[in-house]
């Protein structure tokens, strides 16, 4: 199942957004190995990893030459590779990209880091909140008498995976054209500078106010932030556009001068008190009751552990029960080549012994790696 079936990537398991790209890949019917080391570095990790699920996976230690052998083997049929190492491990391995390729001219290696694999930066260490600083995307978040709050790390490490996803995927098409593999060099900088394009095309336009939360989509514009209900919890409003806004104005009963405020930055700070107060008169769910659904553009603010129970995430499936774990579902949706989930998270090495044995090795010689720490 799946448009990728008949896709072989292996997955030099990491942290992070290394994991998910084999997910995102995985999700999509391709045969993912996910390599897991010995002992796993010194990142703890969840007991349970949804990055691992629609995976294979085997334990193999790279400083052994046999299993280095062993990674090669594996390497030497795949379309591609993904590793989120920092430049220069792999190949102090010996499994870098020119050791691959020589073996495996059309195999896609991706590279997934967040400095890139040149520049200044290149080999320092990092984290999302690190790559999001250089790229103006933390100093746009938040409000302007805060210091900028971390988004998580969605944008920079999931971001980032997506922009390798999306270049094994063209790299893969262009393989199977030319029989010519390459390296990916996915920088999460890159990406999120890229998704940072319509602000930099609007302050160009001299559309864009220099001071954080005073414009149209950063918590500026009163019809475009969160408020506070009665109960202490919260909604979205995102009446961007005036059609919007009137219905608002229309179906909850505001003043009408929230109106004037639409595009007209000198009324925003006085019809955000408004509308504060406004929105203090009702509880989150009286607000849904009246507004959910219309083009009034009000949501109810939940968290993340509650979103399979809203009924439009219900309504569209949007999240599968595997063995008792609550999955969001893979995404996108394809309407003849359904994607799936057809196994929850791989155990490291759960898949040892089989993987040896698809690539021709014997019992014994299996035993012998087994003996000699090659593999686990």
């Amino acid at each position: 199942m799946g448009p990728l079936q008949g896709i072989k990537v292996i997955e030099l398991v990491g942290i992070g957004p290394g994991p998910f790209v084999g997910m995102l890949l995985a999700d999509m019917g391709a045969q993912v190995i996910a390599v897991d080391r010995p002992g796993q570095g010194d990142v703890p990790q969840p007991s349970v990893d949804l990055h691992r699920r629609n995976k294979q996976s085997i334990i193999v230690d790279l400083k052994n030459d046999a299993g280095k052998n062993v990674f090669l083997d594996l390497c030497d049929d795949a379309d591609a590779l993904v590793e989120g190492f920092r430049p220069g491990v792999v190949e102090r391995l010996g499994v870098g990209p020119d050791c691959v390729l020589a073996r495996n001219a059309r195999l896609v290696y991706g590279r997934m880091t967040g400095w890139g694999q040149d520049g200044p930066l290149a080999h320092a260490a990092g984290h999302d909140i690190s790559y999001l600083s250089i790229t103006g995307a933390l100093h746009a978040i938040g409000q302007s008498n805060l210091p900028p709050p971390p988004p998580l790390n969605l944008v920079g490490d999931y971001g980032g995976a997506l922009f390798l996803a999306f270049g094994l995927v063209s790299a893969i098409v262009h393989a199977r054209a030319t029989g010519k593999g390459q390296v990916v060099d996915a920088a999460m900088v890159d990406g999120v500078n890229l998704m940072m394009g319509l602000f930099h095309g609007l302050d160009a336009s001299d559309m864009w106010h220099k001071q954080r939360s005073a414009n149209f989509v950063d918590g500026g514009a009163p019809y475009y932030r969160v408020y506070a209900t009665s109960d202490g919890k919260f909604v979205s409003l995102g009446a961007l556009e005036y059609p919007f806004l009137q219905e608002f104005v229309e179906k909850s009963g505001a003043p009408q001068e929230v109106l004037r405020a639409h595009n007209n930055p000198s009324y925003w700070s006085a019809t955000t008190t408004i509308l504060e107060e406004f929105f203090r008169q009702r509880t989150q769910r009286e607000w849904c009751e009246l507004l959910e659904g219309s083009d009034a553009c009000v949501a109810p603010v939940i968290p993340f552990w509650e979103a399979s129970k809203h009924p439009h995430n219900r309504g569209r499936s949007a999240f599968v029960d595997i063995d008792g774990v609550s999955h969001p579902a893979p995404a996108p949706r394809f309407s003849e080549t359904p994607a799936t989930i057809g196994a929850g998270p791989a155990t490291p090495g759960a898949h040892t012994d089989s993987l040896l044995a698809s690539l021709g090795y014997s019992e014994e010689k299996i035993a012998g790696l087994k003996r000699s720490s090659a593999v686990q």
